[in-house]
């Protein structure tokens, strides 16, 4: 076994034992915020779940002969089920739920359909296959041009659905477990034809709810909606190992409209990223991901960001509004990647209200990201960024710098604020700030940040006061009959 040599840099024995009790804090508080269904009323053999719409219709997974014994393949049976319960998924059909009790659910990928809930046993657990034989392959996403790990097509996702509308995936606390440590392992030997699939994929849809679930050990990303609008993620519970390949949190690509509040989330990498295609792709496709906000998010990720717009950003990334973010033992707050080639924009950035812990650095901006789908892409597609808001920040064990901003050179990355912001070094540091080619404002910072930000300003930086439509999106209590009793 190899000897890892002494990071000097590390943050120091105090610094961690103090993030492993906020990480404690911070876990019970993600679990107590749940919206628990409610228990069946005794004698009644039913119960109550939230969603923005309700269902006329219910079935168990058992019906179709599913087999909850965590080693009986039920991907027929959960194909067969949603096959069955389309026949309700029109406007008039009142919609169906899929109830899948308590038990481990073996499956390889299966898809939803519209006006459809899935709904989770409070002791349910679905489990994704280990077959690879039960994974099909899919064409590339084409803002993308193809796989992310891999050129050409891609293994699909264990739950997905294209061309939808009003979807939910909720429970009460259930788990959708990836057992993903077979598709690390064969990632890291390139041992895969095709990119990884995702836990949870839905494509070219509206009005998405996703909530109350644990998602455990993705093969990769997530959650991940793409060219899809009207989409709210909430109490959610993301766990994966912090060494695991590119298992981010929730990936909204090519999205408006989009909520995600009250998660909490370990992973591999980035806990949100925002994406929009990548490179000549993206660019072609040219659909953006915006009007996005994000609150009341616990992150832990000591490679990746609390929130990252890019590295894909090629169809652009508008409006995004994030704030009380909580962050232990990660490697930035907020980080916006991209590189020439890339293209389009990300611009109106708003972040206010951050208590950071044990970090690598608080802010993190890379102009020269490296990673491109192939050398097709155009040299003269500069990127802009412009307008980014960083406020009311706290951040202690800092244990690198207190930002590294980097825009590109000839086109600075320009209306950067940054106010009310310290950032408590663990050692002190000659350059607590390292700048190139930006450009911006500062009130209240500590330290002091880099001479082009030390423009004059007064009060705050900018953040929106108006009300998104997303914010409008409401839910209500559905009463459903329990399959066999239960909840």
């Amino acid at each position: 076994m190899a000897l890892r040599t002494l990071d000097l840099d590390a943050p120091p024995l105090l610094h961690v034992l103090r993030s492993l009790c906020l990480l404690v804090l911070a876990a019970s508080a993600a679990v107590s915020g749940r919206h628990h269904a409610p228990s069946p009323a005794h004698g009644t053999g039913q119960s109550m779940y939230l969603a923005p719409a309700c269902r006329a219709h219910t079935a168990s997974l058992a019906d179709f002969g599913g087999v909850g014994d965590g080693t009986t393949s039920n991907t027929a049976a959960f194909r067969s089920a949603v096959d069955h319960l389309s026949q309700y998924s029109g406007e008039d059909g009142g919609g169906a739920m899929l109830y899948v009790p308590a038990g481990k659910w073996l499956t390889g990928p299966f898809n939803l359909t519209s006006h459809f809930t899935l709904f989770l046993h409070s002791d349910a657990v679905i489990l994704a296959s280990q077959d690879i034989n039960e994974w099909p392959i899919i064409d590339p996403l084409p803002s993308y041009g193809r796989g992310r790990d891999k050129i050409g097509g891609r293994f699909a996702s264990l739950i997905g659905g294209s061309n939808l509308t009003d979807v939910v995936i909720t429970g009460n606390n259930g788990t959708i477990d990836g057992q993903g440590a077979m598709w690390w392992s064969k990632f890291h030997k390139n041992k895969l034809k095709y990119t990884r699939g995702y836990l949870i994929e839905l494509m070219h849809s509206e009005t998405i709810y996703i909530s109350n679930l644990t998602l455990l050990n993705s093969p990769a990303w997530n959650i991940h909606p793409v060219y899809s609008s009207n989409i709210v993620v909430q109490g959610i519970t993301i766990l994966a190992p912090t060494n695991s390949p590119n298992t981010d949190g929730i990936n909204p690509d090519s999205c408006s409209h989009v909520r995600i509040e009250d998660c909490y989330i370990v992973s591999g990498d980035d806990c949100v990223a925002i994406k929009s295609g990548w490179d000549e792709y993206g660019i072609s496709y040219g659909m953006p991901s915006q009007h996005i906000v994000i609150r009341r998010l616990t992150c832990v990720s000591p490679t990746s960001a609390v929130i990252a717009l890019g590295s894909e950003m090629s169809g652009g990334i508008q409006d995004v509004r994030a704030e009380d973010i909580t962050a232990i033992n990660t490697e930035s707050a907020v980080r916006i990647k991209t590189a020439v080639g890339r293209g389009a924009y990300v611009k109106d950035v708003f972040v206010r209200g951050m208590t950071l812990t044990t970090m690598k650095r608080v802010f993190w901006m890379t102009g020269n990201y490296k990673s491109h789908p192939d050398d097709k892409y155009d040299p003269n597609a500069i990127p802009v960024v412009d307008n980014i808001s960083y406020q009311d920040v706290v951040a202690t064990g800092v244990y690198k710098e207190a930002a590294r901003l980097e825009g590109i050179q000839g086109a600075p990355f320009r209306g950067i604020c940054v106010a009310n912001v310290t950032a408590e070094l663990s050692k002190s540091k000659k350059y607590p700030w390292r700048c190139a080619d930006v450009e911006g404002v500062s009130v209240n910072v500590s330290p002091a940040p880099c001479e082009p930000l030390q423009g004059a300003h007064g009060g705050s930086c900018p953040f929106p006061t108006d009300t998104l439509p997303i914010d409008q999106v409401t839910v209500q209590q559905c009463a459903y009959d329990v399959p066999g009793g239960g909840n």
